[in-house]
């Protein structure tokens, strides 16, 4: 070996920027502080002004937002009102909520922020288990029994004050429900794409709620649609509520030697988005496609259909099938509105509402790099009519950057 030769020396290997905004997840989550406070609590009187605009607090990285609505609701009409398949979710008839750069990540209603925090934990959202706690069985040939129950805690399911409503209203009277929303910024709370990095003085975001008061009862004819309602049967008016608004978010960043935040650039560039589209004109035996739109990582859709418009439209006899088609018209899947029933109730051991349908694409997301490659496609069959109307819930991502080119998503609509 020649004298003064260099010596070899293995180099590390470079993360890739994937890789390194994962391991700042992993170490943001695993050391930051998780913060819950209050950043509105009042009385809102939605007779005369349904809408509440919320500023949130500039501060830390934003999760999510849980919103308590505590509601007063008061039959006006003759006889008694019943509670709607829908019930509580329906106290919400709006969400938006508009980020740093005033980018429109949320907008949909309470039914879809229901189901999806049901799917994504596959049980229903704030669900007890119901078990039977009193079964006598014998055990003995001699007809001894005992008393059995299926758990440790003799506690009976749902009495604890979380939900609250009344199966039904009498006339002229008035009720308190009870109701929780939680609005997700960011994927999960282990998985912050999404979430907003809030440390900044220099802009602000904005949280929008709407409040149903003119559909919390849905009248007195029997075939009207209750769908979007929360007690059916006769007139109402939804008369107030207190509202409660929480921010969930990091706090006591991690930071680097040089005093900067470690953050995951990738997660808080990215996008989560929940919107609604509201589609008519179905005509029945035809494929009605619903193209999914560009550049996003598509993770799930709920439809909710109703083919005639009415309180009975929802029923699952009005659809032939639902299939998922490629831009070749390869169909990626074809299924009855029963297959579909079985597949929601696979992941909430529970049903949805008549009419919902729920299609999950997150163990292989949709990624759509130009418009309507894929597509939904919805055949109804000869029940659909003109007042037909099929609503679809979307949840997906995009990054900041990729928005600025792409075709947005249709607004929601009631």
């Amino acid at each position: 070996m020649a004298k003064n030769a260099p010596v070899a020396t293995q180099s590390r290997p470079q993360m890739t920027v994937q890789q390194a905004n994962n391991a700042a997840q992993r170490l943001l989550v695993q050391n930051a502080v998780e913060m819950t406070q209050n950043i509105y609590s009042g009385v809102v009187y939605p007779t005369s002004q349904a809408i509440l605009n919320v500023v949130p607090r500039n501060v830390g990285i934003i999760k999510k937002f849980v919103v308590r609505i505590v509601a007063t609701l008061q039959n006006t009409g003759l006889d008694e009102a019943t509670l709607t398949e829908f019930g509580l979710a329906n106290l919400l008839k709006n969400v938006t909520f508009y980020d740093l750069q005033n980018n429109l990540r949320i907008n949909t209603n309470g039914i879809h922020l229901t189901s999806l925090s049901s799917v994504k934990r596959r049980r229903p959202y704030g669900g007890c288990s119901d078990y039977n706690q009193t079964a006598p069985i014998v055990l003995s040939a001699g007809g001894d029994t005992h008393t059995s129950v299926s758990q440790m805690f003799n506690t009976p399911p749902a009495t604890r004050n979380v939900f609250i409503a009344e199966p039904s209203i009498a006339a002229g009277d008035t009720a308190l429900v009870s109701a929780v929303f939680e609005i997700p910024l960011a994927y999960s709370d282990d998985d912050l794409r999404g979430a907003v990095f809030a440390n900044v003085v220099n802009t602000t975001m904005s949280l929008q709620l709407t409040f149903n008061a003119d559909k919390a009862f849905n009248g007195t004819s029997p075939t009207a649609d209750d769908t979007f309602s929360v007690y059916a049967g006769q007139t109402g008016l939804f008369t107030q509520a207190q509202v409660d608004i929480y921010q969930v978010y990091l706090d006591q960043l991690p930071t680097a030697q040089d005093g900067t935040f470690i953050l995951p650039q990738i997660s808080l560039s990215t996008v989560y988005e929940l919107k609604n589209t509201m589609f008519t004109s179905i005509s029945p035996n035809q494929d009605f496609p619903v193209p999914f739109t560009n550049f996003r990582d598509f993770f799930s859709a709920i439809a909710l259909f109703n083919f005639d418009g009415t309180a009975a439209g929802r029923a699952a006899y009005g659809v032939n099938y639902w299939s998922l088609t490629t831009a070749n018209f390869t169909n990626v899947w074809k299924y009855t509105q029963d297959y579909a029933n079985l597949l929601a109730r696979e992941v909430l051991s529970s049903d949805l509402p008549q009419g919902m349908s729920y299609f999950s694409f997150r163990r292989h997301p949709i990624w759509t790099t130009q418009y309507g490659n894929q597509q939904i496609n919805l055949n109804a069959n000869d029940n659909a009519t003109g007042a037909a109307y099929l609503q679809i819930f979307w949840e997906d991502m995009a990054l900041q950057n990729t928005l600025v080119g792409s075709a947005s998503l249709p607004a929601g609509g009631m």
